[in-house]
């Protein structure tokens, strides 16, 4: 059996294909809560007894789906009543983007950008900022990252004590210097480390802990279905799962199949699955597709930041899960775009002041094509340095909406692909 280069972080369970269809409960006679088993342990004796059955069984009907998404979703003490959350994003889930989205409607739970565990709780300035919030911003979790248990006991009880409602571990990121400190998709290597981790977590606070990760660590080792097993034994209150493996970055597509194999590894406990959702149709296939309980959109947001009005207006109309579109999305005036813009940026200024025209700069890329940006003005977006700059492209954009000639999104021509050892 080849090992993972991972391997030599920790002990190493690989999943083979034959394996990947968890269906069945546990066999008979196994109790996972006997003393000595390990929800890890117990998680691979399940998932050895699993049966091979195939991805097409089971799938919910268009009705169905559309009742799912009636039906609030209970995350921990949370009851979410929609179950399309806004996913973290490394640079762009910040405050002022999680709340003009909010005043659109539609956005479930939303998540921070990725923090790192030390800085927060001793206090680091920027990474304070990631996690200001206000009461408008709710319901939220936010995400941490570390390699060591101890500080991230030590971010998540601080969290604990400044009222925040829930923790989520990010063991899904793949940049290089995330990984090479020990967090991020590095955890998934050594999975038996990785539960004990969540366990002792979980034991230390009383807020709901939450997992991010992907499929595994490369195509060699797919460990999702039996962390998420193990996970849900060790009282997690749910699992997000990004349906590329670490190896992978953003290259290629998302591994539906992947994701559904680890929605049928639980029981009961909520898998959101995440990737590649960049229009309703999307996220309504993605429901079908895997039948998992919601669905984290991250970078289809910032191409379409009404992408969860548009799902939420489709399940009122009672073709939401019809991925066909029986009807028509709504897409906003031009008016409102141009609010939506304006809102953004003076969020940005009220949080971040002088600094907020560098991070808006960022988001041109991806607004542009939506918004009918021309190219040269989001040129201008890209680079503007003063708030008085802005207004004035903005005015610009108003009375040139719609000339723009391009109608493939800036930000897509340039997202890197894997392998992403370099970022």
């Amino acid at each position: 059996m080849a090992v993972p280069r991972c391997a030599e972080h920790g002990p190493q369970v690989i999943i083979r294909q034959s394996q990947l269809n968890p269906r069945t409960s546990t066999r008979a006679g196994h109790n996972p809560s006997a003393p000595g088993t390990s929800p890890f342990r117990a998680a691979v004796e399940h998932s050895r007894s699993l049966t091979v059955t195939t991805l097409t069984t089971d799938l919910k009907t268009p009705l169905e789906i559309l009742e799912k998404c009636r039906t609030p979703l209970q995350i921990g003490s949370r009851l979410l009543t929609d179950r399309f959350f806004l996913a973290p994003l490394a640079g762009y889930t910040h405050l002022a983007f999680r709340v003009v989205l909010r005043r659109l409607g539609g956005l479930g739970l939303a998540t921070t950008d990725l923090v790192q565990a030390t800085m927060l709780w001793s206090g680091h300035g920027r990474s304070r900022e990631l996690v200001e919030t206000t009461p408008e911003d709710r319901p939220l979790s936010v995400q941490i990252f570390s390699g060591r248990t101890d500080d991230l006991i030590r971010a998540a009880l601080w969290l604990q004590e400044h009222g925040y409602e829930g923790v989520d571990i990010n063991m899904g990121c793949p940049m290089a210097k995330v990984n090479g400190s020990g967090g991020g998709a590095r955890l998934m290597c050594s999975t038996e480390s990785a539960v004990r981790m969540v366990e002792q977590l979980i034991g230390a606070v009383r807020l709901p802990v939450t997992v991010k990760m992907r499929l595994g660590w490369d195509a060699t080792a797919i460990t999702a279905p039996q962390l998420a097993a193990a996970f849900e034994q060790a009282g997690v209150a749910a699992v997000t799962i990004h349906g590329r493996t670490r190896s992978q970055g953003f290259h290629g597509s998302v591994n539906r199949d992947g994701i559904r194999q680890v929605v049928q590894a639980v029981r009961s406990m909520p898998v959101i699955a995440n990737g590649d959702v960049r229009t309703v149709d999307d996220a309504f296939q993605m429901l079908q597709d895997t039948g998992c309980a919601g669905v984290a959109i991250g970078r289809g947001a910032m191409l379409d930041p009404w992408i969860f009005r548009k799902i939420r207006q489709r399940v009122e109309a009672g073709a939401g899960a019809v991925v066909s579109a029986a009807l028509p999305d709504v897409e906003p005036a031009v008016d409102e775009q141009m609010q939506f813009l304006e809102q953004h940026f003076e969020l940005m200024q009220q949080q971040h002041a002088e600094r907020s025209c560098v991070l808006f700069r960022k988001f041109a890329a991806w607004y542009g094509c939506t918004l009918g940006i021309p190219e040269d003005l989001e040129d201008r977006l890209r680079r503007f340095e003063s708030a008085a700059e802005f207004g004035q492209i903005l005015a610009e954009i108003r009375r040139r909406h719609g000339e723009r000639t391009r109608r493939v999104p800036t930000a897509l021509l340039k997202v890197p692909n894997g392998p992403i050892e370099h970022w």
